[in-house]
C-alpha cells in the first residue's frame, strides 16, 4: 500500500481493493437462485476456504511482526546486535594501537 505524503490512501487503491468483493457479491446474487441448495453450500464452503487461505499470509506476517518487531524483546535484541556488529569488528582498536606502537 502506497501512502501519499498526507497519509491518505490513493482512491485507485481503494477501488482496486473493493472491486473483488463487489464482483463476488454480485456473482453470488446472480447465481444464488440458479443453483441447487447442496451445490450452493459446497461452493460457499469452497469460497470461504479460499478467502481464509488468501488472508493467511497477512495474518502470519502480522504475527511475525509482533514477535520480531522492534517493540518486542526479540526485535530489540536483534536491533542491538546489528548495531554492535556494524562496527569495525572485534580487535580493531587493539590492532590500531599495535600498529601505532602504543601496545
Amino acid at each position: 500500500m502506497n501512502l501519499d505524503d498526507d497519509g491518505e490512501r490513493d482512491w485507485t487503491e481503494s477501488t482496486a481493493l473493493a472491486a473483488p468483493a463487489l464482483l463476488g457479491a454480485a456473482a453470488g446474487l446472480i447465481l444464488g437462485e440458479m443453483m441447487h441448495a447442496s451445490a450452493r453450500r459446497g461452493v460457499a464452503l469452497g469460497l470461504a476456504a479460499l478467502g481464509v487461505a488468501s488472508l493467511l499470509p497477512l495474518a502470519v506476517g502480522g504475527v511475525v511482526n509482533l514477535v520480531n518487531g522492534p517493540e518486542s524483546k526479540f526485535g530489540a535484541r536483534r536491533r542491538l546486535r546489528k548495531i554492535r556488529d556494524a562496527g569495525a569488528g572485534h580487535g580493531y582498536v587493539d590492532d590500531s594501537l599495535d600498529e601505532a606502537g602504543v601496545i
